[in-house]
């Protein structure tokens, strides 16, 4: 059952917890952008001998999505080497433009920014994405610099998380300025003809985004449109195999097992009530839910748990529909739609990534 604590209650403990905002949210995709219909022409030539799995592209709720290259690319072989070549430019190119947007939503300056966090799980880079973003921006070189690697399609809320635990260590008025890349469409390897890797073309696609965070203890607050009230993870032991990466000759291979629904189905409310037990909250106080839209059945069984319709879960629906399966920078384009819409009240962002876990962000905009 879920438990439920006073509105007093509540205000004590997410009070205690943090004194940080969300200043501004900022997203970017890019240039080349492809319908789903094309996308499952491609997949009938790069997949032929899968014909029984064909109505799949036509039931991911996807209309379109966002490549950093051409369509043809993706039906060459490509080695590591030019897969991280290309990787790095175009997520460089991806995280100046959401770091420049995101400052400017913010109505601060480079120079305003005391730490910089980089998400990513589709490329790799040494030194690491931040370090290289140093000589784009003209951030202090000062700054605090803390590449995260790992954490998949949880990586935009579960690293929103850590960035809020770091904003809330830092002086009032400083600022942490929180960036994820993911370029899923480089992974795609046409060697390898599994129904995990014909299942993660139907879905997946590029986008970053970007969250400016700021300290407000004894300010009263600032500008900001959100409040973080909570952050939470939880861990599932022994599910390594229902998510990630193996690592190929040619590129990462894609482990994506059929039994991720049910075990949602299974294991989430469990883990939701945990989360909301340790910070006093009940379900029926958030006014709205962005769930990172792994796919369509994800939502829907998101929706049977809870109990929600899909008008509740309309902002992660939109997301999917309009961008596919970003991975971690899904999430927060939830996120940036609900803000643009002028959405209030409490809200509840989740998402999965490998180990198996779940991230959770409870925030009041």
């Amino acid at each position: 059952m879920l438990k439920t604590a006073s509105q007093g209650q509540r205000a004590e403990v997410n009070k205690a917890k943090f004194d940080v905002e969300i200043a501004s949210v900022a997203i970017a995709v890019p240039p080349h952008k492809i319908c789903q219909s094309e996308i499952a022409a491609r997949a009938k030539e790069i997949f032929p001998h899968l014909p029984r799995l064909e109505s799949l592209y036509g039931n991911t709720g996807i209309d379109n999505r966002y490549l950093c290259e051409s369509p043809d690319w993706y039906h060459q072989h490509h080695g590591w080497e030019t897969r991280t070549a290309i990787f790095q430019r175009h997520a460089l190119d991806l995280l100046e433009e959401v770091a420049l947007k995101a400052t400017e939503a913010a109505s601060i300056k480079l120079d305003d920014i005391g730490v910089l966090i980089v998400n990513t799980i589709t490329g790799l880079a040494i030194p690491s994405l931040d370090a290289k973003l140093m000589n784009r921006l003209r951030l202090p070189r000062s700054v605090e610099r803390l590449p995260i690697f790992g954490l998949g399609c949880g990586g935009g809320v579960g690293g929103l998380a850590r960035a809020a635990r770091y904003a809330q260590a830092m002086p009032a008025g400083a600022h942490v300025l929180f960036l994820t890349i993911d370029l899923c469409s480089l992974c795609l390897r046409t060697a390898d003809p599994s129904v995990a890797m014909f299942v993660a073309a139907a879905l997946f696609g590029d986008g970053a985004a970007g969250v400016v965070l700021r300290n407000t203890h004894g300010t009263g607050g600032g500008a900001g449109r959100g409040t973080v009230l909570a952050i939470g993870d939880h861990f599932w032991p022994n599910t390594e195999q229902i998510m990630g990466w193996d690592i190929k000759e040619d590129g990462f291979g894609v482990v994506l097992s059929p039994e991720l629904p049910e075990l949602i189905r299974a294991e989430f409310m469990a883990a939701l009530n945990g989360f909301l037990d340790a910070n006093r909250m009940d379900l029926g106080e958030f006014s709205g839910f962005i769930m990172h839209p792994g796919g369509a059945k994800i939502l829907k069984t998101i929706q049977e748990l809870l109990r929600l319709s899909r008008e509740d879960l309309a902002y992660s629906w939109d997301v999917l529909r309009d961008f596919g399966n970003m991975s971690s920078p899904t999430a927060l384009f939830g996120l940036a739609s609900a803000m643009h819409a002028g959405a209030r009240g409490r809200h509840l962002l989740t998402a999965f990534g490998p180990g198996f876990s779940a991230y959770f962000v409870a925030i009041d905009l």
